[in-house]
Order: structure tokens, then C-alpha cells, then sequence
């Protein structure tokens, strides 16, 4: 049970986040500033925006309760993400800024056509719907169950649904980004403490946690057969996964677009993968310490809960629940406001070019109420599965390979017209249905993340195959949406900054390899 006090942190916390929601939302008339905060987002809220909107569900629960389960290899997904922010911030942002976009899939439709705009924009919806926002209404639900005995899992989803939803529609990104940087600096202060708090059960000696858990569960780099994360699936998979969740999906990339210019953006994606290498130290090795602290557990998500149940003291135990609450609303409202825009500029505004800013910005917020609705409903299921983090990655390991391979070749590529790009996808995700089918039937038995590789390295072949048969040839005025020649130049610090991230990456691997 909390204590006095841990309720006081966290209605401190509830009431700064209402404050910069009344605050943004005075400001907030228009779709531009609706959807990307008028352009104007600085350094640092890009940059701790883009890390709170991932450390929610995956991390704060999915990550420690993973390592409990298999060990530190679940922090290769952190790591690749700093190498994949640190390309998206060089190769990818100065294209996307450049073309001045509201939404990713705006740049397929410059590309190739606009049925690839609305394709990618329909699957990111769908993603952002039944993993982010109801895998952390989900997350949020188990935690609050934990501390408030005998709440209802679906009563527990739809309160916290209500206020993420309010604040998002009424503040918009602005309010996201914003609310994002009190969040992740309650995370990164609470997660440490939690860290300290668990390391101290070991006398602050890391020889301890070595000779007090299985050696195997202290490597990144595992076996082939890993049934973890074999080291293959780290190399062909994760680059797949985690290149669709910081380039492509619009609730993340949504803050690089709301940047202020290309510099702004690579500075902010660089700040962001720095922060990425942190969750390994913060929450990745407490969970491997539980091992040893608890041998009772059942599930892998309650590993999160229990370590701040059973150590954290009171008035910490409330800064660290505001910290996952935190987490969670952060990954909620970002969700929210990009499936909010997708819908709105990509399916609603070429039916009706009429309609004006403050049309399309009310239109966004009636959208955002109705789809968080739908992803609370859908979150009471999630509970059904083995666990939080499998639930995601899995998803994503067979949906998104065909559309990173299509947004790829679209943004190197010179030779793939609109037709084979369309086409070439579909056969991607056929490909994905079947495969997803023979692994269910036990025909096929390969790790999810090898399987991204595969499907990714497939999907591209199915492009090139259609191309090679249709022989369409891309216009001039389609190639120069993703010309080099025309994107702005990337800044020499973002680029000193991307090297520094990859050499840190590089050593904390060799270090825990």
C-alpha cells in the first residue's frame, strides 16, 4: 500500500501535467500546432520527447520483467535504437524536413503515389492503436492494480484512457512534447533511484550480482539458439523493427517534424540516443538482479511492480509510480496525437481540401477521444498473452518488415516506380500472413526477430520482382521529393554527435558482450 506522502508526489505530478495542458491549450487554435506544435519544438524537448515516448510499456515493465525472464540481451533493442536514431538523424531527417511533411506517409505519396500514403498511414494506425496506446493503458492498469488492491483491470485501462485523452486533445503536441520532458525527467530520476535502491541489496558490488546469477544472463550477444534473442536476430532483425518505430511510426518521428530545422532535429534524435543507451544501467540490470531478490513470481510483468513495492521507500515509492505513470501517459498522448493526425491529413482532408485549420484541429480531437476509447477496450485483452513485451515485438516483427523495405528503397532507390512499390508490399504482407500462419500450425520454428530479417530481406525481392515486370519508371518530380541535392545539410555537431553515440554503443557492447 502507499503511504500519505507517495500520494501527495503523485498528485503533485497530475497537477503539473494539468497546468501545461491548460497552458499549451490557449495557444492551441490551428492543426498546425495541433499536429506539430507550429514547427517550433527546441533541442531539448525533441530530443527528451522522442525518449519518453518510448519508455513506457516496452521498458519501465516489458524491459525489467524480459531480463528476469532471459536475461540483459533485451537491452539490444536499446541500443539498436541510439544506432537507428543516430542514421535517422544523418540520413533521413534532412529529407523529411526538407519536404516540410506533417506525416510520414506524406512522403510515400510524394514518392510513389497516394495509395502508399494511405497504406502506411492505415497500418500505422492500426499499430499505434492495438500495441502502444493499449499496451500502456495495459501497463499502467497492472501497476496501479498493485498498489490499489481490487481495482477491475478494464475500470483501472479506462481511467487512466480518460485523462491521457482529455489532456492530448485539448493541449495537442505541444502538450505531448512538453508534458513529455517532465516525464522523462521523473523517469530518469525515479528509475535511478529504483537501481540504487535494488543494486544496494548487493552492497553496491557487482561481484555479487555476477556470482549471484547465471552467467548467461549477463550477455548481450547470445547464442544462435537463444530462445531470447539469438545474436542473428539482433543483426538482420532489430535494425528492421527498430528503423519502422523511430523513422517511420508517427507517433515518434512526429517530433522531429515538429522541429524547428534539420539541425534542431539531428540534435534532438542524437540527445535521444544518448538517453537510449541509459536503460541497459537503469532498468535492464534491476531486473536481472531480481532473479536472486524473487523466486516467486508468475508472470515477468509484475517483476517492475514488486521491485518498487518491496524497496522503494515512502515518498520515493510515489516519485517512482509518477514515473511510470509518467511513461505511460507519455506513450498514451503521443500515440493518440499521431493516429489523430494520420487520420485527419491523410484520409479526412483529401475527401474535403476545404476544410480549414480549426475544422481539421477540432475534427483532430474528437478523433483522439474516440480512438483512445477503442484502445481501452482492447487493453483487458492484452492480459491474455505470455507477456507485455512479447505481446509488442512480436506484432511488430511481422507487420512492419515489408513497409520498411518499400520506404527504403523509396528513399535510396531511383528505380522503383509506384506500381511495383504497391504491389511489391502487398506480397510482403501475404508473405507475413503465411508465414505468421505456419509458425502458428508449428511448420515453422524460427525466432521472431530472424523472421523480421527474412521478411524484410523477401519483401524487398517481391519489389524488385514487380518492378522487373512492370518496368514503370519513376517521374522526375517524384524522385526529387527524396533528392540529397535538395534536403538541407546536416550540421558537422549532429554529425561529431552520431559518431560519439555509435563509439559509446560499440564499447558497451564490447563491455557486456
Amino acid at each position: 500500500m502507499l503511504h500519505p506522502l507517495d500520494y501527495a508526489v503523485l498528485a503533485a505530478y497530475l497537477l503539473a501535467v494539468l497546468a501545461i495542458c491548460a497552458r499549451t491549450a490557449r495557444r492551441s487554435p490551428g492543426s498546425d500546432e495541433l499536429f506539430l506544435a507550429g514547427r517550433s519544438l527546441g533541442v531539448g524537448v525533441v530530443g527528451l520527447s522522442l525518449f519518453a515516448s518510448n519508455i513506457s510499456s516496452t521498458t519501465l515493465i516489458g524491459l525489467p520483467g524480459a531480463a528476469w525472464q532471459s536475461g540483459i540481451s533485451v537491452a539490444n533493442y536499446e541500443w539498436m535504437a541510439a544506432l537507428v536514431l543516430v542514421f535517422t538523424a544523418v540520413f533521413v531527417a534532412p529529407v523529411l524536413l526538407g519536404n516540410r511533411l506533417t506525416t510520414i506517409p506524406e512522403l510515400l505519396e510524394k514518392r510513389f503515389d497516394a495509395r502508399m500514403r494511405k497504406y502506411l498511414s492505415a497500418v500505422t494506425v492500426f499499430l499505434a492503436l492495438v500495441l502502444d496506446t493499449a499496451g500502456s493503458l495495459y501497463a499502467g492498469a497492472v501497476v496501479l492494480m498493485l498498489f490499489v488492491p481490487g481495482l477491475p483491470l478494464g475500470l483501472t485501462c479506462a481511467l487512466i484512457a480518460v485523462f491521457a485523452g482529455l489532456y492530448t486533445a485539448a493541449g495537442g503536441l505541444r502538450a505531448v512534447a512538453y508534458s513529455d520532458v517532465l516525464q522523462s525527467l521523473v523517469l530518469l530520476v525515479g528509475s535511478l533511484v529504483l537501481c540504487l535502491l535494488v543494486f544496494g541489496e548487493f552492497d553496491f558490488r557487482w561481484s555479487q550480482v555476477v556470482a549471484a546469477v547465471e552467467p548467461d544472463k549477463l550477455s548481450l550477444i547470445r547464442p544462435l539458439d537463444d530462445p531470447a534473442l539469438p545474436w542473428l536476430g539482433t543483426l538482420i532483425g532489430l535494425p528492421v523493427l527498430g528503423f519502422y518505430y523511430w523513422t517511420m511510426n508517427q507517433y515518434v518521428s512526429q517530433r522531429l517534424l515538429g522541429a524547428r530545422d534539420v539541425g534542431t532535429a539531428g540534435r534532438g534524435a542524437v540527445l535521444a540516443a544518448l538517453l537510449k543507451l541509459l536503460p541497459l544501467f537503469l532498468m535492464v540490470i534491476p531486473g536481472v538482479m531480481a532473479i536472486a531478490l524473487f523466486t516467486d513470481l508468475e508472470r515477468p510483468d509484475a517483476v517492475f511492480p514488486r521491485l518498487v513495492a518491496e524497496y522503494a521507500p515512502a515518498g520515493l515509492a510515489g516519485l517512482i509510480l509518477a514515473g511510470l505513470l509518467a511513461a505511460i501517459m507519455s506513450s498514451v498522448d503521443s500515440a493518440l496525437n499521431s493516429s489523430s493526425t494520420l487520420i485527419t491529413l491523410d484520409f479526412v482532408k483529401p475527401r474535403r481540401p476545404d476544410m480549414d485549420t480549426r475544422a481539421m484541429a477540432r475534427l483532430g480531437r474528437i478523433i483522439t477521444l474516440v480512438l483512445v476509447a477503442l484502445a481501452a477496450l482492447w487493453a483487458p485483452a492484452i492480459d491474455r498473452f505470455p507477456g507485455l513485451f512479447a505481446y509488442l515485438q512480436q506484432t511488430f516483427a511481422y507487420v512492419t518488415p515489408p513497409l520498411v523495405a518499400v520506404f527504403l528503397l523509396g528513399l535510396f532507390g531511383r528505380r522503383v516506380g509506384a506500381r511495383a512499390a504497391f504491389r511489391g508490399t502487398l506480397s510482403g504482407h501475404a508473405l507475413s500472413a503465411a508465414w505468421f500462419a505456419a509458425s502458428q500450425l508449428g511448420w515453422l520454428d524460427l525466432h521472431f526477430t530472424i523472421v523480421a530479417g527474412l521478411l524484410f530481406g523477401l519483401s524487398l525481392l517481391a519489389i524488385l520482382a514487380w518492378q522487373a515486370l512492370d518496368g514503370e519508371t519513376p517521374r522526375p518530380d517524384q524522385l526529387a521529393a527524396v533528392a540529397r541535392s535538395r534536403a538541407p545539410a546536416v550540421p558537422v555537431d549532429v554529425r561529431w554527435g552520431a559518431g560519439l553515440v555509435v563509439a559509446l554503443t560499440a564499447a558497451l557492447v564490447l563491455a557486456f558482450r
